[in-house]
């Protein structure tokens, strides 16, 4: 492989470092939609920015949609805790409401920019060794710095968290009444995956992190039932589809992105087949 293509899947393994342990606990509290949910979310603020300041691709647009994106977990958790409707429908009710105010935005105020997610925020992995910036002088690029900030402050922002986190995921009730916080971190948690769910699309685009967040938390799900093992084997699965998703699109020369998507779903058929053969010896 070239140097370009070792930054590339470098940059996805640690994207699937960050979104494969979030996507874990998302997981768990049956929340793994979420990610989507905020790429959609995200509209208003890259509207609101490019009105602000003209601008379609900058660090005031990401800023802007991460705003939104955690308006819209803020929104959708406040309506969960209600208890007037679940989960699920509470960030289906939030959510798209939030992009269609950025829909009426964009026609009422912005009809002329041509904005639209794919050029304003969705990146593509791709581009990943063109994009850069200087760091002490030399130059980096961007998405390997933004991937690496990224999955440092997630490991450490579950290492400082694990107990209230794991107790939240299994049993917010238990946590709660135990002291250990767990409605805090929960709310935590949710607000450090609207973040990092949009500074991620910026560098490598949306196919990448929603597979990321969902398939290989899924795919540890059917292999382990122990919360550490999980991570683990999320991670080590975003990054083995990471490599033989790359090695697919040089092979077929196609997209980068949806060669790993697809990659990784074929490690969840695996698991998921493996898992069906475990459970029928058990049973002869």
């Amino acid at each position: 492989m070239t140097p370009d293509d070792v930054l590339i899947v470098l940059v996805a393994g640690l994207l699937s470092t960050s979104c494969a342990v979030l996507g874990s606990f998302l997981l768990l509290r049956r929340q793994a939609l979420l990610p989507d949910a905020v790429s959609h979310a995200v509209l208003p603020g890259i509207v609101l920015v490019f009105l602000l300041t003209g601008e379609r691709a900058s660090a005031a647009t990401v800023l802007g949609a991460t705003a939104f994106g955690v308006a819209c977990v803020a929104g959708s958790e406040w309506l969960r805790r209600t208890g007037v409707v679940a989960s699920d429908a509470a960030l289906a009710l939030v959510f798209p409401a939030l992009f269609s105010l950025g829909v009426l935005g964009i026609g009422a105020y912005a009809s002329g920019a041509h904005i639209d997610l794919d050029s304003a925020l969705f990146g593509d992995i791709t581009f990943a060794p063109l994009r850069t910036v200087e760091v002490g002088g030399a130059p980096v690029p961007t998405s390997l710095l933004v991937t690496g900030i990224a999955a440092v402050c997630t490991v450490l922002f579950v290492v400082l968290l694990w107990r209230p986190l794991q107790a939240a995921a299994f049993d917010p009730d238990f946590a709660e009444l135990s002291g250990l916080r767990g409605a805090v971190a929960a709310r935590m948690l949710l607000v450090v995956v609207s973040g990092t769910a949009v500074v991620a699309f910026d560098s490598v685009g949306a196919v990448l992190v929603i597979t990321f967040f969902v398939v290989p938390a899924a795919t540890a799900r059917l292999l382990t039932h122990r919360l550490a093992p999980m991570l683990l084997v999320a991670v080590g699965a975003g990054w083995v589809s990471s490599l033989a998703g790359h090695r697919v699109a040089l092979a077929l020369d196609s997209s980068v992105a949806g060669s790993i998507g697809l990659t990784s779903a074929a490690l969840f058929a695996l698991a998921l087949a493996a898992g069906r053969l475990a459970r029928r010896r058990r049973v002869r």
